[in-house]
Parts: C-alpha cells; sequence; structure tokens
C-alpha cells in the first residue's frame, strides 16, 4: 500500500512512426557510418514496417528492421552501387521479404450474422470477426475459436438474453429449440478472452436469427449482462485506433466508457462517430 503503480501502456502506430522517424533511422544511420541523407523512408513507409513487420508493444522489433534495411544501404554505398535513397514498398519486400503480419482489414459485411469487435493486445489493438451460424437441430449452442472461460460466458449470456427477449426481433419462441446457433471467432491459433466481445455475439446471434446484416463499417466492444445492459471495458483508446487503420467509420460502446474518449487526441478521432 506504500507503492504507487503506473501503467505504462504499449506505443500506438502513430507514436511508433515518430521514434522511428526522429531517432531510431538517425541513429541506425550513425552506427553504419551514412549521412542523414542516404536514406529516406516516409512515413507511409515506415506505417508499412510497423504495421507488417512487427509485433510488440516496445520499439526493439522495429529497431533491429531499420538496422537490417540500413546495413543493405551501407553495402550498396559501400560498393558504390546504384539505388533508389526514397524506399518503396517494393524496396522493402525485396530487403526483408514478404510481410510476415497480415493486418486486419474490415472484410464487409455480406453476410448476416457476420460483426466486427474490437480486441486489446500487448502490441496494441485489433479488429476481430464474430460470425453465427445456424442449422437445424435442438436448440444447441456450440463456441468455437480458442475462446476463453469469460469469453465463453459472454456468448452463453448473449444468447439468454436473446432468447428472453425475442420479441424485440419478432422472433417466435419455436425457433429457438429448432436451430442449434454456432457461434465461432475466427484465428484459432490466437487464443482470446475476456467479455469485450459481449456485444459482438449478442448481436452476431441476432443477425443470424433474423438473417439481417448488420450496418456497414460498423464496429463494437463492451460487455454485456442478461438484462442487455452494456458495461465498460478497457483499453479503449488502442481498441479506436484499430478501427480507424480497418477504415471503419463507426464505434459502439458504453456509455461510461465516454471518459475515455476525452483522454484521446481528436487526430484519432476525425472521421469516426461513436455511440
Amino acid at each position: 500500500d506504500r507503492m504507487e503503480l503506473i501503467n505504462v501502456s504499449g506505443y500506438i502506430i502513430e507514436e511508433k512512426v515518430e521514434i522511428a522517424r526522429r531517432h531510431l533511422l538517425p541513429k541506425e544511420l550513425r552506427n553504419h557510418g551514412l549521412t542523414p541523407g542516404a536514406l529516406v523512408l516516409s512515413k507511409k513507409i515506415l506505417e508499412h514496417l510497423v504495421e507488417n513487420y512487427t509485433r510488440e508493444s516496445g520499439v526493439r522489433e522495429l529497431d533491429k528492421i531499420l538496422a537490417k534495411i540500413v546495413r543493405v544501404i551501407a553495402k550498396k554505398v559501400a560498393l558504390d552501387e546504384k539505388y533508389n535513397k526514397k524506399l518503396t514498398v517494393k524496396d522493402i519486400e525485396t530487403i526483408l521479404g514478404a510481410p510476415r503480419y497480415l493486418n486486419d482489414k474490415y472484410q464487409g459485411n455480406e453476410f448476416a450474422g457476420v460483426v466486427t469487435g474490437l480486441a486489446w493486445t500487448a502490441a496494441g489493438g485489433e479488429i476481430l470477426f464474430v460470425e453465427t451460424s445456424l442449422s437445424k437441430g435442438k436448440g444447441n449452442l456450440t463456441l468455437t475459436g480458442n475462446l476463453g472461460d469469460v469469453m465463453k460466458e459472454s456468448a452463453v449470456i448473449a444468447m439468454e438474453y436473446i432468447k428472453s427477449h425475442n420479441h424485440l426481433l419478432d422472433l417466435a419462441p419455436e425457433v429457438f429449440e429448432n436451430w442449434n446457433v454456432h457461434v465461432h471467432v475466427p484465428e484459432g491459433a490466437i487464443p482470446k478472452d475476456g467479455p469485450s466481445a459481449g456485444i459482438t455475439m449478442a448481436t452476431s446471434i441476432a443477425s443470424a436469427m433474423t438473417q439481417r446484416k448488420v450496418k456497414k463499417q460498423l464496429a463494437m466492444t463492451g460487455e454485456i449482462t442478461l438484462r442487455g445492459r452494456v458495461l465498460p471495458v478497457g483499453g479503449i483508446k488502442e481498441k479506436i485506433l484499430a478501427a480507424k487503420r480497418a477504415n471503419l467509420k463507426e464505434i459502439i460502446l458504453s456509455e461510461e466508457n465516454r471518459k475515455d474518449i476525452l483522454e484521446i487526441n481528436e487526430i484519432y478521432l476525425r472521421g469516426l462517430t461513436l455511440h
């Protein structure tokens, strides 16, 4: 109780780009005996490096990648070879190979039952997809996708909420007795847990049951209760930035998360509508 806890969140992509531009790249150029003008990496290229070649909360991996690029340029300078000082994405792929991590992209909403959620990871925010499909059966609920206990509970709560509020969706009670519901969160190799996907799961089940598609470019995050209340969740800053990177336009979240929004720089909220 005499200690004070200071939580230090990981850097966001925009911060990593600035750290690389102002500190890491000049440092690596000096270390390899090159002049500042020997290599120019635009903000867009630095962002490409951060998103496609690293997965970390800090910038150590990014520093290693920049050093690798600078070594290739140093060799070209030493051997007096011609090269393009302003590297392009194609040049980066020649030096580093194909991207290691493919960034999450919004996949559209052609199907009923597919909803975009937001997740927090140590390396920043990510978007995730919750899929629900129906099959003839006795009303069983199946959950897949490497889910933790809390996330499984969220799906059960979401299902129970929709069963008890079927009148809001004009669903006959018999529907729940004659159809099996399967909820899946893709990328089964990655463990997923926490209550944040509660409203995403509820919306996904409702969408599949009514066969109505979810609005385009919309994401959501929030814990759900049996009464249908939406509770606040953490990692809002990282989640909002992930939504922006994925080119989403609207986000639904708990009213109690409004205080987290006030801490985010206006620049990052531009172009987003928050409900």
